[in-house]
């Protein structure tokens, strides 16, 4: 049996840079919605949190809209002769469309679990916006953080169906782990296929080992301050 890193080396590199896109994205996203009382709160709540439950082939047709030759990113793009789809980048693109709800729906549980008199405190006392951000609310969210960033890395390791309809299965280029078994199987490679599959629960197994971990020592510590 002839083994091929490379799916393994791509899915992780494209799951680190989503999970980085997504964390930035994500915490603004959170923070942004925690001060946002407006009437149009509950649509982009469901904006941000349909493609949770949408079938992620659905999830790519619209990326592809989005990032095709017709699509309003598409066009821009190829005005500078650039393109994403059928590339290493959409790969990114698919993992972090799919993989940002999670780590919205973490944060902004953790924001708004923070208590409110300590922030409007803190505006009293004349502390920035800034400040209330980087040394209140993002400490006090730090294991809704950690969690959003295990379970969205989690979950870019998975992706499997936006990404082959934006990405393709291009061996060496685009050809993540979850590709890799689809069509292992389906060229009757069930050996290949058995080892792929080993390899992604064990780097799942290893992400939730971590996660309980993590969310051990956290209770431990609150445990510790009552």
């Amino acid at each position: 049996m002839n083994f091929d890193l490379t799916p393994l080396i791509i899915s992780i590199k494209t799951s680190l840079i989503a999970t980085i896109i997504t964390s930035i994205i994500g915490i603004l996203i959170a923070y942004l919605m925690m001060n946002y009382k407006g009437k149009f709160r509950t649509l982009i709540e469901i904006i941000l949190t349909l493609p949770l439950i949408l079938p992620p082939t659905v999830v790519g047709f619209c990326l592809l809209l989005i990032f095709g030759k017709n699509g309003i990113i598409g066009n821009i793009l190829i005005s500078i002769n650039k393109n994403i789809i059928f590339t290493w980048w959409a790969t990114v693109i698919s993992a972090v469309a799919v993989s940002l709800p999670i780590m919205y729906r973490s944060l902004r549980s953790s924001f708004e679990q923070i208590d409110e008199n300590i922030i409007l405190s803190a505006r009293t006392l004349g502390i920035s916006e800034w400040n209330i951000f980087k040394k209140i609310i993002l400490p006090l969210s730090t294991p809704g953080v950690i969690g959003g960033i295990a379970l969205s890395f989690a979950r870019a390791i998975g992706e499997f169906g936006a990404t082959l309809m934006i990405a393709g299965n291009i061996p060496g280029k685009t050809q993540t782990i979850p590709i890799a078994i689809f069509f292992e199987v389906e060229s009757g490679n069930m050996a290949m296929a058995s080892f792929w599959v080993m390899v992604i629960i064990l780097m799942s197994l290893g992400i939730m080992l971590i996660l309980n971990y993590w969310s051990n020592k956290q209770l431990k510590i609150v445990g510790k301050r009552k």
